[in-house]
């Protein structure tokens, strides 16, 4: 990191490349959500697919680099018909996580899925976003009818042999935390969890958010006397790159500021970020926001 005074914005280097991410179905989604911080919809086109073949490229790319897991975000990834595939492929690489709002899965998608992880030393992870634990409070957020039909994706991934983390950002007041992760572990157990598995995120005020709420005031940023004697790595930004079809950017959170773009390598990514944006805030504050709560190879 480097600053010239304790007021300046302060800049996070690459220690090492654990993560590596990939926008594989770009900025399409089938579900609105009214916190979205990307905007993706069914109709923003705005970030193209990644292919199969450009997948493969980039975990050949990242095999001397030393990354240790993959993660595959969107839009929503199963809309991209090669998706299947992709998991496949990247389970020869190693650990693999999907983030999915659960309500396109199919059957023999995870047929296929749950053969080709009990072929990998590698574990296959899923992450479904669901933001209430009940229609009354998710609805609201995600759009008519989408409690239901997430649910009804969870219970194909446990039917399936996975127990997929449920990812929830926080849209309710911090003095209800308790009751509100209490109610999302009785609505899991219900759907059959042996032990329930629960992220919870904060809102991010970017994309669609800030139509909900608002944005970041101009005193949210992190300076560089914030930085003294902070674990950077905390920050995403110190540990992961994410591919998407502009080149290989700083992180999943930024793809939309043109300046988040670092390179067309992996290699030439490499360079420090300038924390310059308010969601720089959140991730300092929160820490880890992005990674899951533990992942890795199955018999870690």
């Amino acid at each position: 990191m480097t600053a010239t005074n304790n007021n300046a914005i302060p800049r996070v280097g690459l220690s090492h490349l654990d993560h590596l991410w990939f926008q594989v179905a770009g900025t399409l989604c089938n579900l609105t959500c009214h916190h979205c911080f990307i905007s993706c919809s069914p109709h923003n086109d705005f970030f193209g697919f990644l292919s199969l073949a450009e997948v493969k490229r980039r975990l050949e790319e990242s095999i001397p680099l030393g990354v240790k897991e993959y993660y595959f975000t969107g839009g929503e990834p199963f809309l991209n018909p090669e998706m299947t595939d992709i998991l496949v492929l990247t389970l020869r690489y190693g650990p693999a996580t999907v983030l999915t709002n659960g309500t396109v899965l199919k059957d023999e998608w995870l047929v296929r899925l749950r053969a080709a992880e009990e072929l990998s030393v590698y574990a296959l992870e899923f992450r479904v976003s669901i933001d209430g634990f009940s229609p009354e409070v998710n609805d609201p957020i995600r759009g008519e009818g989408t409690f239901a039909r997430a649910m009804r994706g969870v219970t194909k991934l446990v039917e399936h042999g996975f127990l997929p983390i449920i990812t929830a950002a926080r849209t309710w007041p911090i003095e209800r935390e308790q009751e509100v992760v209490g109610s999302f572990c009785k609505m899991l157990q219900a759907a059959g969890y042996s032990r329930p598995r629960l992220k919870i995120l904060p809102t991010l005020q970017l994309g669609a958010e800030t139509g909900r709420t608002c944005g970041y005031a101009p005193e949210e940023r992190v300076t560089t006397a914030m930085m003294e004697d902070f674990d950077q790595s905390q920050l995403i930004c110190e540990h992961s790159r994410i591919v998407t079809d502009r080149g290989v950017q700083v992180c999943p959170i930024l793809i939309e500021a043109p300046e988040s773009v670092l390179g067309e390598t992996l290699v030439e990514s490499q360079r420090p970020f300038v924390l310059s944006h308010g969601v720089c805030w959140t991730c300092y504050q929160n820490g880890a926001i992005c990674s899951n709560p533990s992942s890795g190879d199955k018999d870690a």
